[in-house]
């Protein structure tokens, strides 16, 4: 059996019925034990453009949030999006962005057990997350060597080989390059993302953490308004996506033009694993970067990583997948980097370059977020030694996802996400109760 064809049975595998399950009921069960912290999210948003030291922690908790926000934000809300229309139809956006609405507070009790549970290393920095809430908190270290692992392995995949893979896959769309020069073009464009995330990875999370606080406003900014330059162009067809969006999600949707027709399980179970991948809300991965915040009590850091949720999912992918829908261009049965190039082609020449900026912003502030995800999941496993190899090995996997099949890097990365959800969802559950106290003692003093 071949990589590709192992991926893709692996892949259909982990997000099967019970793990769709297990993870949208984890959303709505922290959402009714934290009081519904949705209605707190104008307070959340606010106390985010903090820039102040308010507690000990190796970066501010804007520099948190823009590095979660860095690492959150990324293909999958671009590419991600067209590969769930092409699956799920149009009803997969709605999952989607229900995923995000009720999975602010699952990202919110994952920031509340990571700061409550983090510890300062040798050298004086801080290091949290799931792995050590499941190891002090649970006293299960067992898991949290599972979830580690697990990291450790799905970092590579939906922070690094398929960022950089969107990225080419992008460009040949654009460039539309001669079968004899797709493999330079591959080449070089792995090097060069590769020297960049070298230059900015090597300096640790102080140097990610600047660096990203310039990137994301930068890049989201620029994509919302190409997003909003095609949705005010498609203006009078938006109350049939939206129509279509309801009715796919809820009775899936039948063959039309190029596509084969989505079942509303494919719907559901496209939205939600696409949703996962987008917002990462219940991987786990966010509250590592939390962990490491200046934060005066657990509270009031969670409160600001549970607005990287509302602004990846509700904000940035939902206006991704009404550009989509409303374009038409799913019709013709295009997938992933072909139907968001079709849509973004309608402004013409604006268009691709607005894409390609987009996406290009997008994915290497993933990279460089989850180069710190990875890092602290193999410090856990191995001890401080394990931090430099991890960077370089992460640099070059960059350049290995540019030259990949992008199908194989999607199905592993799919996995290697439903695989490292399960410890960290475990978790969450069995600390509900010290996520619920928390809250209380704590909401009030934010």
């Amino acid at each position: 059996m071949d990589f590709a064809k192992f991926a893709s049975e692996l892949s259909a595998y982990v997000w099967g019925l019970p793990l769709i399950t297990l993870l949208f009921g984890t959303h709505l069960y922290m959402t009714v034990r934290t009081g519904f912290i949705q209605k707190h999210l104008g307070k959340a948003i606010r106390i985010s453009f903090s820039q102040e030291k308010e507690g000990e922690g190796d970066v501010t908790q804007f520099g948190a949030l823009m590095t979660a926000l860095a690492a959150t934000i990324g293909a999958g809300n671009i590419i991600g999006v067209g590969g769930a229309i092409a699956t799920g139809g149009p009803g997969a956006v709605f999952w989607m962005w229900l995923t995000g609405i009720f999975g602010i507070a699952t990202k919110y009790a994952e920031a509340v057990l990571a700061v409550k549970y983090r510890v300062q290393m040798p050298d004086g920095s801080w290091a949290g997350g799931p792995m050590y809430a499941l190891e002090r908190g649970l006293g299960q270290k067992w898991l949290g060597i599972v979830f580690a692992s697990f990291t450790c392995i799905a970092a590579f995949g939906i922070g690094n080989m398929f960022q950089a893979n969107s990225v080419v896959g992008t460009l040949k769309e654009w460039v539309k390059p001669a079968a004899e020069s797709e493999a330079t073009l591959r080449w070089t464009a792995g090097l060069i993302m590769a020297a960049i995330t070298a230059a900015v990875t090597l300096g640790g999370v102080k140097s990610i953490a600047r660096f990203c606080s310039y990137l994301v406003p930068i890049m989201a900014v620029g994509y919302v308004i190409g997003c909003l330059l095609l949705l005010i162009k498609n203006a009078a067809l938006l109350p049939g996506a939206f129509s279509e969006i309801l009715e796919g999600a809820f009775n899936g949707h039948a063959a039309v033009g190029g596509f084969v027709g989505a079942t509303l399980r494919q719907a559901v179970q496209a939205g939600i694993a696409r949703g996962l991948f987008s917002n990462e809300s219940g991987l786990g991965s966010a509250p590592i970067v939390a962990a490491a915040a200046q934060t005066r009590n657990p509270v009031r850091q969670a409160l600001v990583s549970s607005t990287a949720t509302f602004w990846d999912t509700v904000v940035v992918c939902a206006m991704t997948g009404l550009v989509l829908v409303s374009s038409g261009h799913w019709k013709d049965g295009l997938a992933k980097e072909a139907l968001t190039h079709a849509a973004f082609a309608d402004l013409h020449s604006m268009g691709p370059p607005l894409l390609l900026f987009g996406l290009t912003t997008f994915v290497f502030s993933t990279i460089l977020g989850w180069s710190y995800y990875g890092e602290k999941a193999a410090e856990y496993l191995i001890g401080p030694r394990a931090v430099k190899p991890y960077r370089i090995l992460w640099v070059i996997m960059v350049l290995v996802g540019s030259v990949q099949p992008a199908a194989a890097i999607m199905d592993f990365s799919d996995a290697a996400n439903g695989l490292m959800a399960v410890p960290n969802l475990i978790c969450l559950i069995c600390l509900s109760r010290v996520v619920a106290q928390e809250t209380k003692e704590h909401l009030k003093d934010c």
